[in-house]
């Protein structure tokens, strides 16, 4: 894309995230931004710095994700990357792509070769995607069709049956290089050999830290809701961290902000629960899943570079 072009796209989808969050919440939720805020100020430092703790509890338990897709990675370089990617990908639309560009050059200063960057990058999405698609059927299994709604289940469905389709490819690779033929066919042969050795020796340790991080989000959202006064039971707790996090895939937005925020709310005003402390609940959750995430991975960016700059 033209610089002029992506700037534009960049402006569109950050105005469309406010207008989602800022027009559009208030409306779905039933309830004006005062009541909002009347909630929101009862949640005092205390909680404040728990809620922070569980954040970045998350975040670290997510780090064994990166390291058992990039052997050689330490934890505390994981968690430099992963922050400095999603804030990246929080900021721009699409951002996915500019959030995997900064974290290979991130890791290749660490002396990891490109090849294994890319099959990293390729493991991890596949687990972080799998895990998406897989939280409404789990939320199906606990509390039942009726609390997710069609839609959601027709999503989710959709999003597995695509991941499936995804990795019977990848694991196909040898014939669909034998179909391309030359230079491509060895690529994707190095590419379906390195992908599976790195699984083979990964996947315990990813598995464990995607469950730690999902649980440890689930937690956060349970907390966040509690603060603002929403007590909710197991199963709907699940089936409103299951639509959340589907959610976050909606690329039209960085990060899935707004549509995710307005789904969530959604449904659990449409499970009864009352509309102001729902709305607050949900915007603390995003505060930390989104917003707090732009500063911390804009720290972590600037403190390695620093250490290059001193390096170099």
């Amino acid at each position: 894309m033209r610089p002029w072009l992506r700037l534009t796209a960049s402006l569109v989808s950050l105005g469309l995230a406010a207008w989602l969050v800022v027009a559009l919440v208030p409306v779905v939720g039933g309830v004006e931004w005062t009541a909002v805020g009347a909630q929101l100020r009862h949640v005092g430092a205390g909680t404040a710095l728990w809620l922070m703790a569980l954040w970045l509890a998350g975040l670290w338990s997510y780090t064994y994700v990166l390291t058992g897709s990039l052997p050689g990675l330490r934890n505390t370089q994981a968690f430099t990357l992963n922050a400095a990617g999603s804030a990246v990908s929080n900021v721009l639309p699409f951002g996915g792509a500019a959030g995997v560009a900064v974290t290979a050059v991130m890791a290749s200063s660490w002396g990891h070769s490109a090849r294994a960057i890319t099959t990293s990058t390729i493991v991890s999405g596949l687990w972080n995607a799998l895990s998406r698609a897989a939280l409404p059927l789990l939320a199906l299994a606990v509390q039942g069709a009726a609390v997710l709604g069609d839609g959601v289940l027709a999503a989710a469905v959709t999003a597995a049956v695509v991941l499936l389709l995804g990795v019977a490819v990848l694991l196909r690779l040898r014939w669909l290089g034998g179909l391309l033929g030359g230079r491509a066919a060895r690529f994707l042969l190095r590419l379906r050999r390195q992908t599976g050795r790195v699984i083979r020796a990964g996947w315990r340790r990813m598995t464990a830290g995607m469950l730690a991080y999902l649980l440890l989000q689930g937690v956060l959202l349970w907390w966040c809701l509690a603060a603002a006064g929403v007590h909710l039971g197991w199963g709907p707790t699940v089936a409103a961290f299951a639509v959340s996090r589907l959610l976050t895939m909606a690329v039209v937005t960085p990060g899935g902000v707004g549509v995710t925020e307005n789904g969530t709310i959604a449904l659990l005003v449409g499970l009864g629960t009352p509309a102001a402390p729902a709305v607050a609940g949900v915007l603390l959750f995003a505060f930390f899943t989104y917003l707090a995430e732009i500063p911390l991975g804009g720290a972590a960016w600037l403190s390695w570079w620093a250490r290059r700059a001193r390096s170099g």
